[in-house]
């Protein structure tokens, strides 16, 4: 019955999808869901915050100064710079005009590699230090951020700790990289010219003809490598790319993803600090592209059978059977739909279809298609070779770790979005991670971009499966990174631009997601639900501080909070900290000629919000001729009381 109906979907509904054997999905889902992410109650016990059942701490100690009154439209420099000295404004007026004049900007890379040059290592790096490493970047190592960290700490804004090396390689280091580690070795990447024009076959095992081209459909091309785009750093300024070497790079970089949850734990020790991670970091792309092309696959399939609807019936099941041809008898329907109705509750949604992905069920073994030679029923690809199982196992076994070690430390984990190709995988791999860790408190946060279209429909349904199953949520709301990138690789291999077509239509994404989140903290005991605001838009953060009265949710209440980048928006977070709310920025630190890439992408980024740019620097130029009336030029925000 299983492969007659998954047959005959293969035939009517998306003849060239590519569904992974059961073999790999236990592996993924078995392994990562069940038995992998398992942790001991020492640990939990070990994760119960000081605050009970608050989710997200908050510093309340008494300051000199009064609380003041939140001034939503952001214009209050006062507020906004009382935390840095004078010739902190002054560097930070500098590196923002020099942000703002496209020369420099556009060629910084070769700028900075010829001053190293000319001026020397020490020289070069005490001017850096002086000006946009010393805006940029907190300090070199876990003990020089310290200052920074508890200054900030003073003025209500708390850190999310990133350690910001990031190998520089060359345009074509990074394809060779890409291409070894997301193409198969057994099919070559796609070329420029996109999709053929033929007809597309159903496709068979990897052991057959292994140097095909690929002649699926467009939106199964997207979950392929590209030569075009192989350079995933390309139309990418705000988020950093990792690139598979070896299995021992990976090691490496955990290694430094737990180094980072030390100096959080040692810079903020009281359980209110975060890490950042992306599992590109920690495996083999291609593992991220396939599980992403079966999960996207199943539900293609479910939206098939709900047909426009979020649920469907018995009889609804019955009709989309006969309408794909297929001939059950009644007692092979009701139990083949009885399966599919994991809540029993008569009605088959998506929280449903997803669970069978989980290999408790068993279904793996019936993901099949007839091969077009021999007509037997077949896997759509062959089994993992055991190098790969070895590989995709060393990846869970590095997500688990980080987990373990992040909860014995008091620390929380963000796990960053990526591009779409990567993201069904990664959101899945999250909830697995917050399945197991998310018992207590909100420590694994996945990462919600709504610029994409379906980020709204993404979130409610995780809410609705932390509900189901009774894990607290933790989530990161931002905009997006990969717009351009995004849009231009689907317009050239030929699937559906992913991307909401405006910035408004991005802005009312965003709002819409976070009117369904503080709904359903009003829904929920409190503390199940955490979400970070990760936002630079204005616009954005006064409508959620606006929301969260319409919703009664106070600054005390600790389940929204803000987040910005560290030598950014200013007079947003620390006015936002000072009023009592929940604020972070991501402080960077590294040494100066290993954070040069990341001081670029700072660069670039502030050059592509002139308007934002415009507005702090106009308000550094107010405080600063405040303090020279009020004689307070020699100000230092360190005598102040904490």
């Amino acid at each position: 019955m299983a492969a007659m109906l998954r047959s005959t979907l293969i035939r009517n509904v998306s003849p060239h999808v590519r569904i992974l054997e059961g073999k790999y999905l236990q592996l993924q889902f078995s392994h990562l869901g069940r038995s992998k992410f398992t942790s001991t109650q020492r640990l939990n016990q070990e994760s119960v915050t000081a605050g009970g059942t608050s989710n997200i701490e908050h510093d309340n100690s008494t300051r000199e100064h009064p609380m003041p009154v939140l001034d939503l439209s952001f214009n209050s420099a006062k507020e906004a710079y009382r935390s840095k000295t004078t010739p902190e404004l002054l560097r930070a007026l500098f590196v923002f005009n020099m942000c703002s004049i496209p020369f420099l900007v556009n060629n910084n890379k070769i700028i900075l590699k010829w001053s190293r040059k000319v001026l020397g290592k020490k020289l070069f790096c005490n001017i850096m230090k002086a000006t946009f490493y010393g805006h940029f970047v907190a300090g070199e190592d876990q003990i020089t951020i310290r200052p920074v960290v508890n200054n900030n700490r003073k003025f209500g804004v708390k850190s999310i700790l990133d350690y910001s090396v990031e190998e520089d390689l060359s345009a074509k280091e990074a394809k060779e990289a890409e291409l070894k580690s997301c193409a198969p070795p057994d099919l070559e990447p796609l070329s420029a010219q996109g999709p053929s024009d033929e007809s597309p076959q159903v496709p068979q095992p990897r052991t057959v003809d292994r140097k095909r081209k690929r002649k699926n459909p467009p939106d199964a091309l997207r979950f392929q490598a590209h030569e075009e785009f192989l350079d995933r750093r390309e139309g990418v300024v705000s988020a950093r790319t990792y690139f598979y070497e070896d299995e021992a790079k990976c090691d490496e970089n955990l290694q430094t993803f737990k180094d980072c949850i030390d100096a959080v734990a040692g810079a903020v020790p009281d359980g209110s600090g975060f890490i950042a991670i992306k599992m590109t970091a920690l495996g083999r792309p291609q593992f991220l592209l396939e599980l992403s092309e079966v999960i996207t696959s199943w539900r293609n399939f479910f939206e098939k059978f709900a047909r426009d609807k979020t649920k469907f019936s018995e009889e609804d099941f019955k009709t989309t059977l006969n309408d794909f041809g297929v001939q059950v008898t009644r007692d092979d329907r009701k139990r083949w739909f009885a399966l599919l109705d994991v809540t029993c509750d008569g009605e088959v949604d998506l929280l449903d279809w997803d669970n069978l992905l989980d290999m408790n069920t068993q279904m793996g073994r019936h993901l099949v298609v007839p091969n077009v030679k021999t007509g037997e029923l077949q896997p759509l690809v062959a089994s993992l070779q055991v190098e790969e199982e070895e590989q995709l196992n060393q990846m869970l076994s590095r997500l688990n770790e980080i987990a373990e070690y992040a909860i014995k430390k008091n620390v929380r984990v963000m796990v960053d979005a990526e591009q779409t190709y990567f993201q069904p995988a990664i959101s899945r791999l999250t909830i697995e991670m917050m399945r197991k860790f998310n018992k207590e408190k909100s420590v694994i946060f996945n990462t919600y971009q709504c610029y994409l279209k379906k980020a709204f429909t993404s979130v409610t349904h995780d809410l609705e499966l932390s509900k189901r199953e009774d894990f607290y949520f933790g989530a990161k709301i931002v905009r997006g990174a990969y717009m351009e990138q995004e849009r231009e690789r689907a317009a050239t291999i030929g699937y559906e631009d992913p991307i909401q077509p405006t910035f408004n239509s991005t802005t009312h994404s965003y709002h819409s997601v976070m009117e369904e989140i503080m709904t359903q903290i009003n829904h929920r005991p409190k503390g199940r639900i955490a979400v970070m605001v990760a936002s630079h838009n204005e616009d954005t953060v006064r409508f959620c501080v606006e929301k969260m009265k319409d919703n009664s949710i106070g600054p005390q209440d600790r389940l929204i909070c803000y987040g910005q980048l560290f030598g950014m928006c200013d007079h947003i977070s620390f006015p936002l900290g000072q009023a009592e709310y929940s604020v972070y920025k991501y402080v960077p630190y590294g040494p100066v000629e290993e954070v040069l890439p990341y001081l670029s992408r700072r660069a670039m980024e502030n050059r592509g919000v002139l308007k934002k740019v415009k507005k702090e620097k106009r308000l550094l130029w107010q405080e600063l001729r405040r303090r020279l009336k009020s004689g307070e030029l020699r100000y230092n925000p360190m005598k102040i009381s904490a």
